[in-house]
């Protein structure tokens, strides 16, 4: 694997392109790593920072810290055109044409979303370096219209946490093991380990993520940033890589929720080859909705158990009782609830079955690479295992699997439902706006299953420097509400703590 870093070696000299567009331009670098999108954007405006210089700063931190220093190995591949389109849309801001508050702002995207440049789209899989794709998936496409540089691809959990049960989150062949910023030793947590490490480390504002069951709201909470699981449909698959469409989503990995609102600005949108997206709301201003005051008069119920096969009770921790003083002082009544937990029987087979019909459907759209179905997936993994020697049980067996596609539908329809109605019932019974929990991992399974939004944002930092996060969850479509009650929570908590690389 190879960073497209000789560019470091003349970051002053490209970083004289600009001069010739905007004179006026102050190279201010400053801490230009934490700082938002939206204040990026700003200062952009005010003529005080260039995208190119911007995507030179970060490129150069990058380099400094992901492959050197704390080794973070979140980047798996930066951009060699990122310098040349940051300078086109410079050359667009100073005649006047600003595509709008993204315009200039470097994201990065999970290692499994199509872009048809020189990167490659791997899933984190060797076997699939080769040719890159050919088309920008959906979402790309609106980012690049949108005015954001696309700077890189992040590590992910190879195959996004199905090629082995053994292996650890962050892992992939291509992009090695990522590590947690802010104690290195720490887990990571989901397959978008590597878009939350990167956001977290000040490798750019904004990320870009994928989930099937919590691997945007894991990450989020492990790394201490802000990630918005959006309903089942909101946003566009067609591009990804999929585990199965019955549950994939691609969300937002950032720092602050006002950078997740302008990023659910831009990739809303109905997309003629997902389905799901002919359902959704559109034209909706997100960032508009976003209050310092959005809590008060709101009724939000906490689960203070998970009742049914396998219920469980709940010991709250400090930092969540703390968020809860929080919220109250904001002017939200909290209400403790017992939500049910539906019975899962069949729903792991169903779930791998999924990526046994839906897989092989991406790899055909593919070429110039090595593999074209499951089968031969795992013979290449057979005559590839790499260094660190990882199996791939979990390929194999659903590989073996017997269960159709319209079987695994059923069943995955069927929870669904279930899932929708565990939670639907507690807004309808206690006359609710959201729900909110701390990372228990029951109420993140269940808003994935029952394809509704959530968003995970910090809390606080544990005694061992890891930090902690609050989970607003709520029914579908309730995306404008959450994002500005999490707005509200954000404001007046002031929780974001960035890395110490301990």
């Amino acid at each position: 694997m190879k960073y497209c870093f000789k560019r470091q070696a003349n970051l002053l000299a490209r970083a004289m392109v600009i001069s010739l567009l905007a004179p006026n331009i102050a190279f201010a670098t400053n801490a230009l790593e934490y700082a938002s999108a939206d204040e990026l954007g700003k200062m952009m405006s005010r003529n005080e920072l260039s995208a190119v210089s911007l995507v030179e700063h970060l490129s150069a931190r990058i380099a400094t810290l992901d492959k050197q220093g704390p080794s973070l190995n979140a980047i798996i591949e930066l951009n060699p055109d990122a310098i040349e389109i940051a300078a086109v849309l410079d050359k667009e801001r100073v005649s006047g044409q600003i595509r709008g508050p993204l315009h200039g702002i470097p994201v990065l995207l999970k290692d499994n979303i199509d872009t048809a440049d020189k990167m490659q789209t791997s899933a984190g899989s060797l076997a699939m370096v080769g040719q890159p794709a050919a088309n920008d998936a959906f979402i790309v496409k609106q980012l690049r219209e949108a005015g954001a540089i696309v700077l890189g691809k992040t590590n992910m959990s190879e195959w996004a946490n199905v090629r082995d049960m053994t292996l650890p989150h962050g892992w992939s062949g291509r992009g090695g093991q990522s590590k947690n910023p802010h104690v290195l030793s720490a887990g990571v947590c989901g397959s978008s380990a590597g878009s939350a490490v990167a956001v977290a480390a000040g490798f750019a504002p904004l990320t870009i993520g994928t989930e099937t069951n919590g691997s945007i709201t894991c990450p989020a909470t492990a790394n201490g940033v802000v990630g918005v699981k959006p309903t089942l449909g909101l946003f566009s698959r067609s591009g990804i890589v999929p585990i199965t469409r019955l549950q994939d989503t691609p969300g937002t990995l950032t720092r602050t929720v006002m950078d997740a609102a302008l990023m659910f600005n831009a990739l809303q949108g109905a997309d003629a080859a997902d389905a799901a997206t002919s359902d959704a709301p559109h034209g909706i201003d997100y960032t508009g909705l976003l209050a310092k005051d959005a809590l008060n008069g709101k009724r939000i119920g906490y689960p203070i158990a998970y009742a049914g096969t396998n219920g469980v009770p709940l010991t709250h921790s400090g930092e969540f009782l703390k968020a809860m003083i929080t919220l109250q002082e904001q002017g939200a009544t909290l209400v403790p609830l017992t939500i049910r937990m539906p019975d899962m029987d069949g729903y792991f087979d169903a779930l791998m079955s999924g990526v046994k019909h839906e897989l092989p459907q991406y790899l055909v759209s593919r070429t110039g690479v090595a593999v074209e179905s499951l089968q031969a997936l795992i013979d290449f993994n057979r005559t590839n295992p790499g260094h660190e020697g990882y199996g791939q049980t979990m390929l194999e067996a659903i590989q073996a699997s017997t269960t159709t596609a319209q079987e695994a539908a059923a069943i995955i329809e069927t929870l669904r439902a279930s899932f929708q109605e565990a939670i639907d019932e507690q807004p309808r019974e206690y006359n609710l706006d959201a729900l909110v929990s701390e990372d228990d991992g029951y109420s993140q399974f269940s808003a994935a299953v029952a394809g509704y939004p959530a968003i995970t944002l910090p809390s606080g930092m544990k005694d061992d420097g890891m930090p902690t996060s609050v989970f607003f969850f709520g029914t579908r479509w309730s995306e404008p509400q959450l994002l500005a009650m999490a707005y509200s929570y954000e404001q007046e908590s002031a929780e974001l703590k960035h890395p110490a690389f301990k």
